[in-house]
């Protein structure tokens, strides 16, 4: 399983927090982080409906957008700390221009977001530099996502698709936990989860349904300022998420086989039962089922199992209440 942790705008444009989220991303055992690039002027317009009020500190959504750029310089000190810490640096662009900054700055592999994916020409732009591609589906049908698929074909690069749902926070009910075994089935491609949920639960079971890659947002406190921190998961969520993740993957890859009970003959003997009587019995009683009772170990008597080859059959002996009862007791 890749995991990722996305911090997206969770830094609120400082670079401080930042590496902070670096560093304490490093201890949970994620395998990448995910940030997303913004060049304001390049990806967005006057149009765009976003623009509108939307911080303390922002006058608009573009103004945030500018909040959140950082210069080639400080992308690659923010690479260098993440090879530094043994996470894979990985970013979703959002228009050309940040495509050929992240590439400048070293890239491990691209995210396309949802609202990307028709974006033929960020495809393009993506998939002439050979890297690995992850495809993000939350606004998209199976056409759509086909037509991506096979857009990005003749390049060669390694393709994988999410399902995601673009609700913040996502309900249980449309988490869409099926689609990630349709996607297995329809692309022959590794699937995995985008979950928006705030919980470890979807990732958990999208492991267990065969997801290849995980991803989620990552926050310090859900009450932190910012578009997705109540639908992120905070750090210590993460450790019990990844802690969770291997524990099924180990599970999943290590098959049992339920007839081989070798390892289990003194346990089984030690849990069995052996038939005894609940009471004390003459010489010549006959054996009802309300006389029997079945008593560990296993051996000392007939089988718990086949106490109704015993019921009609006369004692020859008197026993005392709950000596186990054999074959050579019966007549």
């Amino acid at each position: 399983m890749y995991i990722i942790a996305e911090i997206g705008q969770a830094h609120d444009g400082s670079l401080g927090v930042l590496h902070s989220y670096i560093d304490a991303l490093a201890e949970t055992g994620v395998d990448a982080i995910k940030f997303q690039t913004h060049i304001a002027e390049a990806e967005s317009s006057v149009h765009e409906p976003f623009r509108v009020n939307f911080s303390y500190e922002d006058s608009t959504r573009y103004d945030y957008w500018k909040r959140m750029e950082f210069s080639v310089d400080q992308w690659k000190a923010i690479k260098l700390h993440c090879d530094q810490a043994g996470l894979d640096f990985i970013s979703s662009p959002f228009s050309n221009a940040a495509v050929d900054l992240l590439e400048d700055v070293g890239v491990k592999s691209y995210k396309i977001g949802s609202g990307e994916v028709s974006n033929f020409l960020l495809l393009e732009k993506v998939a002439r530099t050979k890297k690995s591609i992850i495809l993000s589906s939350g606004l998209s049908s199976y056409d759509d996502i086909e037509n991506a698929i096979n857009f990005l074909a003749p390049f060669g690069n390694d393709v994988s698709v999410l399902q995601c749902t673009t609700k913040y926070p996502t309900q249980a009910k449309d988490i869409g936990l099926n689609i990630i075994s349709e996607m297995k089935n329809k692309f022959n491609l590794k699937v995995g989860l985008s979950d928006h949920s705030g919980e470890i639960f979807p990732s958990l079971a999208a492991t267990s349904l065969g997801a290849n890659i995980l991803e989620f947002h990552a926050v310090f406190d859900k009450r932190m300022f910012g578009p997705d921190s109540e639908s992120s998961l905070e750090i210590d969520k993460i450790i019990e998420l990844v802690k969770g993740v291997r524990f099924i993957e180990s599970s999943l890859g290590n098959k049992i086989d339920k007839n081989d009970l070798n390892d289990k003959k003194d346990l089984k003997k030690m849990f069995g039962k052996s038939l005894a009587v609940n009471k004390d019995l003459d010489q010549d009683s006959i054996i009802t089922f309300d006389d029997l009772e079945a008593k560990k170990p296993e051996g000392y008597g007939i089988p718990a199992m086949s106490y109704q080859k015993v019921i009609g059959k006369k004692l020859n002996k008197k026993l005392v209440c709950w000596s186990f009862l054999n074959e050579d007791d019966l007549i």
